[in-house]
């Protein structure tokens, strides 16, 4: 049997934790989940230790989720929805495609090297065999590459296939090269990086003009 866990003093912030909106209360009990996870991983973290993290009482933490796998997945798909976001506002904030793809690679390694290291909990969780778990990452993942599907598809005119194969291709790019860059960030600035990348990314999609170009028919 293990031993309890000390009660909080007087003075400690889960018993003097001011009232909040519940938009409020979800999002900050979110933050302290995601300290708790990427710092633990799922299977060694407690509800007792977001508890704490939050600075609220183990009964207000059950008040917004059931368990432990119900918080993680909210915070999974919170996290996964912002790399979706970032991508899909690369693709619609300009017409120009070298930029789209700066702001491609670019959304992957902002997402990475955002504080707090959310990125590990999509794609470094020592959950992904739980079936939701793997859903909510492909979906993610799906979501950055139709973003970019659908750009090339309709400015070169190859199939809706060929389009998520390329668009595969730059995603995997951007998101290998982002986790690599990580821990080496101090010898190779972000901005440099993300240029290099986007150079290298551009080389090969570059190479399927645009529908329209009179001077470069589009591929058959």
């Amino acid at each position: 049997m293990q031993p309890s866990r000390p009660s909080a003093p007087a003075d400690d912030p889960v018993r003097r934790t001011s009232r909040l909106p519940r938009g409020a209360r979800r999002l900050q009990l979110l933050r302290a989940a995601q300290e708790v996870f990427v710092a633990q991983g799922f299977h060694a973290a407690a509800m007792d230790d977001i508890a704490v993290a939050a600075g609220v009482s183990k009964p207000v933490l059950y008040q917004h989720f059931p368990g432990k796998r119900e918080l993680y997945l909210a915070l999974l798909e919170q996290q996964v929805g912002e790399l979706t976001e970032r991508m899909r506002q690369a693709m619609s904030g300009t017409d120009d495609n070298r930029t789209r793809v700066d702001g491609a690679v670019g959304a992957y390694f902002d997402f990475i090297d955002a504080d707090g290291e959310a990125f590990r909990l999509v794609f470094e969780s020592d959950l992904r065999n739980d079936d939701e778990v793997r859903r909510i990452v492909d979906a993610g993942t799906r979501g950055c590459v139709e973003a970019i599907a659908e750009v090339i598809a309709a400015d070169t005119g190859v199939d809706q296939e060929r389009a998520l194969l390329l668009a595969s291709g730059m995603t995997g790019l951007a998101e290998t090269s982002a986790r690599w860059w990580l821990p080496r960030k101090g010898t190779v600035s972000r901005d440099e990086a993300v240029a290099l990348m986007s150079s290298l990314a551009w080389r090969g999609i570059s190479g399927f003009p645009r529908l329209g170009d009179a001077d470069h028919p589009t591929r058959s």
